[in-house]
């Protein structure tokens, strides 16, 4: 860079000794304005890099202040919902009182431990008799109720079979009895649930039954051979038991079914029908247009591989189409006549297939 003070040249020397030298501004034809066209190039080069580096400067600069700010001083921060423990209820209940109840059953003098791993409290417990002088078979739950939050009550049905003694089983003396369990449950960490009994069982009463409601069918009629619903069932119930022919080509469009595999039977004779809606005598009538559909009930009698026949029932829905009757759908339980009051019939509920329900909600305080 030019310098802004220039030396002036020395005078032509008029007396013997050096004449002191001064300093003045130069004003030659390179200065503008008390500054050099040089020193104006380099300013505007570095105010030119220095405006480019507040453009590349700027985005980090911005970048490092929004890290910097504070959680709380910016907008709320959405935080990840940690997941929900897996809920602690009634199947695990069920399962643990009916362990519970075969362990107690088959309890004898010194088997406190093996009681406590259910109850803690059964190591207090004075047991008698000898271990395994009974058991129990074909353990069910017949009944399931919450009593309080994170508490089951659960009725285990047993059929118990005893010991004679010469150590056989006395298959004569079994009979079916019911014990009540309340089993407590909590969530663990990981996810998982535990239980734990808070009494020993209690015997009880077997459940009440109860009348069987009304259902939508009539009476049951023999089923006629020249009837096409009985074709239509049968046949469809003959593949479907049997594994003999193509069971599609008995079912409506859309639905879907799988016969039995292995096949149980051999034979199937349908023998009476219970059609919806009838009263008993109207005859047979041809098959109505297509869409219509029927509900039904059948009892038939299956041939096994032994030669011996065993009653069985279906409920079906047939739809009409091309003037025969084809399968809708395997209902899961025939259908009371009160689903069914006060206007259009209810769409069936399949076993399998296209169409669905919603299923009712069980009564209160109970778990099917």
């Amino acid at each position: 860079m030019k310098s802004l003070w220039a030396r002036r040249p020395a005078k032509e020397a008029t007396a013997p000794g050096p004449e002191p030298e001064d300093w003045q501004i130069d004003e030659a034809a390179g200065d503008v304005g008390g500054w050099s066209t040089g020193a104006q190039a380099n300013t505007a080069t570095m105010m030119r890099w220095a405006v480019w580096g507040l453009i590349i400067l700027g985005p980090l600069l911005g970048f490092v202040a929004y890290l910097s700010v504070p959680a709380q001083g910016g907008p709320a921060q959405r935080k990840a919902t940690p997941a929900a423990p897996a809920t602690t209820g009634a199947h695990g209940a069920a399962g643990y009182a009916q362990l519970f109840v075969a362990e107690f059953l088959s309890a004898g003098e010194s088997d406190q431990e093996q009681l406590a791993a259910y109850y803690p409290g059964a190591t207090s417990l004075r047991l008698e008799g000898d271990s395994s002088r009974q058991h129990g078979e074909q353990l069910a739950v017949v009944r399931l109720r919450q009593t309080d939050p994170g508490v089951w009550s659960v009725t285990v049905a047993a059929r118990i079979l005893t010991k004679r003694a010469d150590g056989t089983r006395d298959a004569g003396a079994s009979a079916v009895r019911y014990f009540q369990v309340p089993v407590a449950t909590a969530p663990l960490a990981g996810g998982a649930s535990g239980y734990t009994a808070l009494a020993m069982p209690s015997e009880v009463a077997a459940p009440g039954r109860i009348p069987a409601p009304e259902l939508v069918y009539g009476p049951m009629r023999p089923a006629l051979p020249t009837d096409p619903r009985t074709q239509a069932v049968t046949e469809f119930l003959v593949a479907y038991l049997t594994g003999t022919g193509e069971l599609d080509r008995y079912l409506a469009p859309g639905t879907d079914l799988a016969p039995v595999a292995p096949a149980p039977y051999t034979g199937v004779a349908v023998d009476t029908l219970a059609i919806e809606g009838e009263k008993g005598s109207e005859p047979v009538g041809p098959v109505p247009t297509d869409g219509t559909t029927l509900r039904l009930l059948v009892a038939l009698r299956g041939t096994g591989h032994d030669e011996v026949r065993v009653p069985l029932s279906y409920a079906l829905t047939l739809k009409a189409r091309a003037g025969r009757w084809e399968i809708a759908s395997l209902d899961g339980a025939p259908h009371p006549a009160a689903a069914s009051a006060g206007g259009a019939i209810a769409s069936p509920t399949p076993d399998t297939g296209t169409t669905s329900r919603t299923p009712a909600a069980p009564s209160e305080g109970d778990t099917p």
